[in-house]
């Protein structure tokens, strides 16, 4: 045996968990209880079978590991010293799952998986999905979640969808469009509202990003299939109840009377009392998991616990940069700033190196995944959940991986 533990056999085992972790980290996350499961314990194993051959490869990526490793590292540092600043409660909580994305990064560049396995993941993934969410609303559920809660439930089909699409091979379009579809259908079974903003953000890549026909062209099929669904919204009473759309407009009405204990106006209310929180102790916040203590500055949430409001006890800010601002103050937003910032650049600069296959590709995949994730984060606390913060540090730690090794090959076939 070789003094590296790269043994043929041991490789060769490595490589065959690898490629299956690859299936089931999009394929299972959704579709059993604790999905990540066997895509953690095949990453696991992948790695002790080839222990240097992984601890190399960090060495080999170089400065990118060393930045990728920072963002993963940074956050958890900085929600220790929070704890101990400020005396919280909360424990770290799964958020040790952030030190995934650089582990995921090393992971992929060392065993190469083929990138497919994410895309025929992600398909049969996006078919559970909609299955499960199908079967949940048929069986008398207003909102369906799978196994977990209507609003991760939406986050994750999202990434799927983006990894049925940009991680296709080529001259696999239909199997896509399949995916999209079922997609669309879990989403808009799930009622969550805020994924939309993602899905459109999808489409607009999709349309305009193409290089099918005229970039005129492409603007009128965008403004036709946008126009499409706007109609079929309205004129389908039960897709017009399943997106809540209703329920927005009471909102509305009811902020506009100042009641804001509704699903926009509590929101709208917690972004005040975090902004306020962040003023009053810019470098500590109130505590790192503790954002309910901020809360307490409103009248609605003072006295007797049994008392008070839902929205007293949600225990996080719907928003990521105010929760990250309100609890953990300018650390914390820098933290978060890393979080997304940096696998989004290295994303952007390896997709640049590409000449074609713009909408194909490890790089545009990731940098799709992180934009997706920054506007969910905008009406929700991203990292507040187990299952996105898993979500986030393997799938972006592992197209990261992946997008270096297709640079890679792409820089030797010159």
């Amino acid at each position: 045996m070789r003094s590296d533990n790269t043994g043929d056999w041991r490789l060769r085992w490595a490589q065959a968990c690898a490629a299956l972790g690859l299936w089931c980290l999009p394929a299972l996350t959704l579709s059993i209880p604790k999905g990540l499961l066997p895509f953690g314990l095949l990453l696991l194993a992948s790695t002790l079978l080839v222990p240097l051959r992984v601890a190399r490869a960090t060495r080999q990526i170089g400065w990118p590991w060393l930045l990728v490793a920072l963002a993963g590292i940074v956050p958890l540092l900085v929600a220790l010293v929070s704890i101990r600043l400020t005396g919280s409660s909360e424990g770290i909580d799964g958020r040790d799952r952030w030190l995934v994305l650089p582990w995921a990064m090393a992971w992929a560049w060392a065993l190469d998986p083929p990138r497919t396995m994410l895309w025929r993941g992600a398909l049969a993934g996006l078919l559970a999905a909609a299955a499960l969410a199908l079967t949940q609303v048929l069986a008398g559920a207003v909102r369906a979640g799978g196994w977990l809660n209507e609003i991760v439930f939406a986050d994750v089909v999202l990434v799927l969808m983006v990894l049925a699409v940009f991680c296709r091979p080529p001259r696999s379009w239909h199997w896509s469009v399949i995916g999209l579809a079922l997609g669309v259908l879990a989403i808009l079974l799930s009622g969550t509202r805020g994924a939309w903003p993602g899905l459109l953000l999808m489409l607009l890549v999709l349309v305009l990003g193409s290089g099918w026909r005229s970039r005129r062209s492409r603007g009128l099929v965008l403004g036709a299939m946008v126009a499409a669904g706007i109609v079929l919204l309205a004129s389908v009473p039960a897709l017009h109840q399943q997106m809540r759309l209703a329920e927005l407009r009471q909102d509305l009405a009811r902020l506009d009377r100042g009641d804001h204990n509704s699903s926009a106006g509590a929101r709208l209310e917690r972004l005040r009392v975090a902004a306020g929180a962040f003023a009053d102790a810019p470098w500590t916040g109130v505590g790192f998991g503790e954002f309910d203590r901020a809360m307490q500055r409103l009248p609605a949430c003072r006295g007797d616990a049994g008392n008070q409001p839902e929205r007293c006890h949600l225990d996080h800010a719907h928003n990521d940069l105010a929760e990250w601002a309100a609890t953990m103050g300018i650390p914390g937003v820098a933290a978060l700033a890393m979080l997304y910032g940096i696998p989004l650049w290295l994303f952007l600069h390896l997709r640049r190196g590409a000449a074609t296959g713009r909408l194909r590709g490890a790089a545009s995949a990731g940098a799709m995944v992180v934009a997706m994730f920054m506007l969910a984060g905008l009406t929700q606390s991203i990292f507040a959940h187990q299952t996105t913060t898993s979500v986030y540090a393997a799938v972006c730690g592992v197209l990261l991986g992946l997008a270096l090794r297709e640079a890679h090959w792409r820089d030797r076939s010159r």
